[in-house]
């Protein structure tokens, strides 16, 4: 039975701070943990055992998901002491993998699907296939080289700017054979991207890359994690069956605040007077007093904001303490318990 194997141990140092005191695979995105956007997308391929790679901050994870039976799926866990790359966490589930297998990098938002993935790479009797996605700018990416057939023929992992052939990036998704398992040694850390799939090319096996059209977005940084949003908010990217809280409702005078139909705010939010909300995410119990601006932003829970702020393509983390007439300029990130001055602009 075709299992999956989610990537879910990096520390995200990335997207710190954001990532500073919760797991990157879990971070909100659209006030959701982010993994419950890869298990829909797995459940949609009819997959319903998971397995989660965990390192950094494990019972967080294992906390919010346990056996994955409320979620429809069934979830297993392995854990390492001291990173092992992306191949060497895979080798580690070895005992809980008897046959082809979905492998997800933990931070890639994709619309990707993996149904459709299995077929071609059944079709095509490979070894190992790399989805692949086209991006503007392929740098800090590992490029991969193929046939007009999608034949592997060169990897680039993350080249120099003045090597860079073309925009077709590995998009971390990957349909594997268990026979893959036996080109990954059981000692020291070990990545896919830089020894295994190289050296099984070099010893002819069948690799070939599955160019998606999907929606795909990586959420590494916090420029990438602000652009997954406007993914989701632009209805580009589905969201995912989530169990719902149980949050009081919002509370604001719908005559004298406006709020934009894009916009995504969780339960227990107060919005005063002359608010104007664009194109953004609050978290919930979010508390924005008179006149302040929130536009193409990210705010997570219990954060308040002081009147006539403006805050515009920021991302500002939990229980943080915006103060009145504060200018948070574009590009902006606070970590959580930020306490920012009245008048202050950053």
């Amino acid at each position: 039975m075709i299992k999956a194997f989610i990537l879910a141990g990096g520390k995200g140092a990335h997207l710190r701070p954001l990532a500073l005191h919760i797991p990157k695979p879990v971070v909100p995105l659209a006030n959701i943990p982010f993994l419950f956007f890869q298990i829909d997308n797995i459940k949609r391929a009819g997959i319903t055992e998971i397995i989660l790679g965990l390192s950094y901050q494990p019972r967080i994870i294992t906390d919010i998901f346990g056996d994955g039976m409320k979620y429809g799926v069934t979830m297993r866990y392995t854990y390492e002491d001291f990173p092992r790359g992306t191949a060497g966490a895979l080798k580690a589930a070895e005992n809980l993998i008897d046959d082809t297998t979905v492998v997800l990098n933990g931070d890639v938002l994709t619309d990707t699907d993996i149904r459709e993935v299995i077929q071609f790479h059944q079709a095509r009797k490979a070894d190992a296939t790399i989805v692949t996605a086209r991006v503007m700018n392929p740098s800090g990416y590992g490029l991969v080289e193929a046939e007009n057939d999608g034949r592997v023929v060169r990897f680039l992992e993350k080249p120099p700017e003045d090597e860079i052939t073309g925009d077709t990036i590995n998009a971390g998704i990957y349909v594997l054979e268990r026979s893959v398992l036996d080109c990954i040694s059981t000692e020291g850390p070990q990545s896919f991207e830089r020894e295994i799939f190289p050296s099984m090319l070099t010893a002819g096996a069948r690799i070939y890359t599955y160019l998606t059209r999907a929606y795909w977005q990586d959420i590494g940084s916090p420029q990438k994690y602000l652009e997954a949003h406007y993914g989701i908010i632009s209805g580009r990217v589905k969201l995912p069956t989530y169990p719902q809280k149980s949050c009081p409702p919002n509370n604001w005078d719908k005559k004298n605040v406006q709020i934009d139909s894009f916009s995504i705010l969780d339960g227990g939010c107060m919005i005063k007077s002359g608010v104007v909300i664009e194109n953004s995410v609050l978290g919930e119990d979010c508390r924005v007093e008179e006149g302040a601006l929130i536009k193409d932003s990210v705010i997570w829970s219990q954060t308040r904001i002081r009147p006539n702020a403006r805050i515009e393509r920021a991302i500002v983390g939990r229980q943080c303490h915006i103060g009145e007439g504060v200018r948070l300029r574009p590009g902006t990130v606070l970590g959580d318990k930020t306490i920012v001055t009245d008048y202050s602009v950053l």
